[in-house]
């Protein structure tokens, strides 16, 4: 049986589903798969309510009698060059192809996407089992800001850009860019460069609708100093221990050195 040091009467408390979240084994709606099925002990019995209240530290969690599952998972850190038309998500009720695809046959532990990108976007994706980082990643009011460039049907004025970064006010939500500039133009379309510092649903798009503006093609090129770079579509590497800290201090385990995608 393991054992345990003292912990303080202000350690974290969670419920079962989440904790095991915390943990970096699972997302909190496998969790309750998993607590619902049996498969879960907290303390030697079994437990089937996701929210069932846990102790960090002090209530020993058992997955499929393994009794170092309170140890949680290697943390990992990947970005991933999303195609466009792959879904965002673990599961697809409409039976879309996900983000998971890419990742097929790599055997890596359970991984979340770090923010989204919709179906219709692509480019640069994290992904992580460290949900305090990718927290810390998302935060919008400390969170590394995430650059776009964004294909339009028109060719942009200099008061435009102004007004863009002036931002409209949209079914009551202020959206605006933090930096928005013209990267170049021809015919009747232009590459646009937008940079966001908070993260709304479709902001992008549903800013530039605002001003009469269809987006024809959204790709997200970097992430604070993280650039996606020459990395091929549909591929994915480890981010180095040095890009994770930029990027957020790592919650606890030092993360993997880069690795090549398959």
């Amino acid at each position: 049986m393991a054992t345990h040091k003292p912990v303080r009467d202000d350690a974290p408390r969670h419920g079962l589903a989440r904790a095991l979240s915390k943990l970096g084994l699972c997302s909190r709606t496998e969790a309750a798969r998993w607590i619902a099925a049996g498969r879960v002990r907290v303390d030697g019995r079994v437990v089937r309510d996701p929210e069932f209240p846990t102790v960090a530290g002090r209530s020993r969690i058992e997955v499929d009698g393994q009794a170092d599952a309170e140890a949680g998972a290697e943390r990992r850190y990947l970005m991933l060059n999303k195609p466009r038309g792959l879904v965002t998500t673990a599961r697809d009720e409409q039976g879309r192809d996900t983000v998971y695809r890419c990742l097929d046959g790599a055997g890596l532990p359970w991984l979340a996407p770090v923010g989204r990108l919709d179906k219709a976007s692509e480019g640069l994706l994290l992904l992580s089992n460290d949900p305090v980082w990718a927290a810390a990643i998302t935060d919008p009011s400390t969170g590394p800001g995430k650059t776009y460039h964004v294909r339009i049907d028109a060719i942009p004025d200099a008061a435009l850009l102004v007004r863009l970064e002036q931002g409209v006010s949209v079914e009551g939500e202020h959206l605006r860019a933090a930096r928005a500039q013209l990267l170049r133009s021809g015919g009747r379309n232009a590459w646009l460069e937008i940079t966001l510092d908070e993260g709304r649903n479709r902001q992008i798009r549903r800013l530039l609708e605002a001003f009469g503006l269809s987006t024809l093609r959204l790709v997200r090129v970097a992430i604070g100093q993280l650039p996606l770079g020459a990395l091929a579509k549909g591929a994915w590497r480890e981010l180095t221990a040095q890009e994770v800290s930029a990027l957020a201090p790592p919650s606890d385990v030092d993360p993997p050195g880069e690795k090549a995608a398959p």
